[in-house]
Formats: structure tokens, C-alpha cells, sequence
């Protein structure tokens, strides 16, 4: 009797343990998808900022030295022509810009290599003298060269170290007789250059490129003749080898360096790095930012791209392709959940902002496909 009531009391025991364990293991399952699910980034912040703000507040109105309507001088200065018209540019912001802020992103443009230097002086010349006769023309000038520098840094992400927050449009006006001409150019002001923080001479920005374009070269050696199978290889790339970075206080984690080289980054420093390395097999493709739901309901500042197959743009996520796990493991359907998406499931939880500051000029995105690539 007493062996048979005992034998009761123990199955009573292990069945409470085993329910017990069951309950747990069904809590921790179930806690692990939602980690899979989302890497929940933070706020996102620009490659072109040192301080925390987040992408609509980085590129800050330019600040203009110098005023051409109460410093007006007397001499025999000849007006200083210089001419970038020969320069010749198709990129997908570029070419929603006006021609003044066109000019000031060819000035950029050619003047890339000096610019690594951080203190050299970006000339514009007498180009804009007819419209800073005009009552509004310091305005206008200042709202063309943010339009410019917005362009120049969403199209180009390989200008990591340049920081357009500490470049100053410089502005030297000359009289003779009635003649007044105004003379532009573009330094660093009182800094002691226009480089990122994390960056300091021409020497160590070579540095961090040569290591860029090692990393670069490594990654495209396996590139194949077919586009799809390019963008899955560097989408694959990027969330198998980049370490989504919850601190917020890394150097670079921003930029296509922290991303490639330091291997950590934000949800930026994966879109950037997608696009410069697309751009490196010449293949269509946009930064884009805007507001992110992650898993958890939370909308937040979020980048992400747009890259184009054929005739047809989709939009591809490679940071919330890469989510935050407690095991390591990700899951195939995780993997690709936000690869090559067409509108109609972005839109679910991506809405894209064509302005990048505010009060700044509205740019647009290519129209996605509705449906998702097959």
C-alpha cells in the first residue's frame, strides 16, 4: 500500500517538473522569436555628425561668413572664374538639384581628393554673383549649398570622413565703380578642419580607405554576372559579418568604416555600406531614410535602401535582416524578411522621408515595385 502511494506522490512530482520545465521552455521560445524578429534599433544618427542628433537634424543651415551687403570694398581684384560646368554627374540625388546647387556639388565633386585634407579651400568662384545681387540672395545661396551637401553625402557614402556640419560658405565681395562681384568658397571656418571627430589628418582618412577598399575587394572577388545573385552575396555579407551596435558611444558606427572594417554599426552604417558596395558593382541604388515600427510597436528614425533589378526598384533592409539573437541563430525567414521587398509589405512598417533635414529640400525616392522580387 504504502509503495503504491508513494509511486502516486512521484508521478504527482515529475509531471509538476516536467509542466514547470514545459512553461519555460515555452516563455523562452517565445522571447527568443521576438529578439529574431528585430535587431530594435536605436535613433539613427548621420555619418556627418559628431554630436547625438538624428538624421533630420544633422545637416544643420550652413553657416555663411562674411556679409555681402555691409562689407563691401573698394579694389582692383579681379574676379575669380571658376568654372565646373565641364564636370559631368549622373547620381540619383544629383539630379533632382538646381543648377546653383548643382555647381556646388561638382565643386565637391572635383575637389574630392583635396578635400581630404579637411582644411582645403573648395573655390566657387563669381558663379553666384547674379543671385547675391538679388534682395534674398544669402538665403537662397545658403539653402542651394544645403540641397548640395545633402546630395553629395546620400549619394556618395565613400566621403565617410568629410563633416559638412563644420564647412562654412565664405563670401568676399568686391567693388569697382558700380561693378560688385561676389567671390565663394567653402573652409573650414574657425575649425581646426572639416573631417569627422574620429578623424584628424589626410594620412589617417587614407588609412581607413585603403582598409575600406581591402574589405571591398574581398567581398566582391566572388561577384558573379547575374544582379540578384550580387545583391544577395553583399546582403548576405553585411548581416553575417557586421554586429548590430546597441551602445550608441562606438567611433564610426555610422559610417561604411565601423560597418566594414570595425565590423559594428547602426542601421546607417549598414545602408551606407550596401550602397557603396552596389556602387562598386555598378548597380542602381539609394540610401533611404525615414521612420521604422520595429517588433516591439516602437517607431523610431531608420535607414535602409532601394536598389533597382531590371526595370524595377525594390527595397532591401539588410539591418533588420540581421537581428539582435540570444543564441546566434537566425532563422532563413529572418534572413531575408526585408530583402528585395516590393511597397506592399515595406509600407507595413517602413515610411520613407525624401527630407533629410528640416526645412530642407524634399527629395524623392525611385517608385518601389508593389509586389516583392521572385
Amino acid at each position: 500500500m504504502k509503495s503504491r502511494i508513494t509511486t502516486i506522490i512521484m508521478t504527482i512530482v515529475i509531471l509538476l517538473i516536467v509542466s514547470v520545465f514545459a512553461l519555460f521552455g515555452v516563455i523562452f521560445w517565445n522571447e527568443l522569436k521576438r529578439l529574431e524578429t528585430s535587431a530594435q534599433p536605436e535613433n539613427v544618427k548621420t555619418i556627418i555628425s559628431g554630436n547625438a542628433n538624428t538624421i533630420n537634424q544633422d545637416i544643420q543651415t550652413p553657416q555663411i561668413l562674411g556679409n555681402p551687403f555691409n562689407d563691401l570694398k573698394d579694389g582692383d581684384k579681379q574676379a575669380n572664374e571658376v568654372d565646373y560646368s565641364h564636370v559631368t554627374i549622373n547620381k540619383y540625388f544629383y539630379n533632382q538639384l538646381d543648377e546653383y546647387a548643382k555647381t556646388i556639388y561638382k565643386a565637391f565633386e572635383s575637389n574630392k581628393e583635396n578635400m581630404k585634407t579637411g582644411t582645403y579651400k573648395v573655390e566657387l568662384g563669381s558663379s553666384f554673383s547674379s543671385l547675391l545681387k538679388e534682395s534674398n540672395g544669402q538665403d537662397l545661396l545658403g539653402e542651394y549649398y544645403q540641397s548640395a551637401i545633402e546630395a553629395y553625402t546620400y549619394d556618395n557614402p565613400d566621403v565617410f570622413y568629410l563633416s559638412p556640419n563644420k564647412m562654412y560658405l565664405n563670401i568676399e565681395t568686391t567693388t569697382k565703380g558700380k561693378n560688385v562681384t561676389y567671390e565663394v568658397y567653402i573652409n573650414s571656418g574657425n575649425e581646426d578642419n572639416y573631417l569627422i571627430d574620429e578623424f584628424s589628418s589626410q594620412e589617417e582618412v587614407e588609412n581607413a580607405i585603403n582598409k575600406i577598399e581591402q574589405v571591398r575587394n574581398q567581398i566582391l572577388q566572388n561577384r558573379s554576372s547575374d544582379t540578384y545573385d550580387n545583391i544577395k552575396m553583399v546582403h548576405d555579407y553585411l548581416v553575417d559579418n557586421i554586429q548590430y551596435d546597441t551602445t550608441i558611444s562606438k567611433s564610426n558606427i555610422y559610417n561604411i568604416y565601423g560597418a566594414m572594417v570595425n565590423g559594428e554599426a547602426v542601421c546607417e552604417g549598414y545602408a551606407r555600406s550596401f550602397k557603396y558596395l552596389m556602387d562598386s558593382l555598378r548597380i542602381p541604388c539609394t540610401l533611404v531614410i525615414g521612420k521604422g515600427t520595429n517588433s516591439d510597436g516602437e517607431t523610431e528614425n531608420h535607414a535602409w535602401n532601394y536598389v533597382q533589378i531590371g526595370e524595377r526598384w525594390y527595397a532591401v533592409d539588410s539591418t533588420w535582416d540581421d537581428p539582435v539573437s540570444l543564441t546566434g541563430w537566425v532563422s532563413q525567414s529572418s534572413k531575408y524578411r526585408y530583402f528585395l521587398k516590393g511597397s506592399n509589405d515595406m509600407i507595413r512598417d517602413h515610411i520613407p522621408s525624401g527630407q533629410f533635414t528640416q526645412g530642407g529640400k524634399m527629395f524623392s525616392y525611385p517608385p518601389l515595385s508593389s509586389s516583392n522580387y521572385e
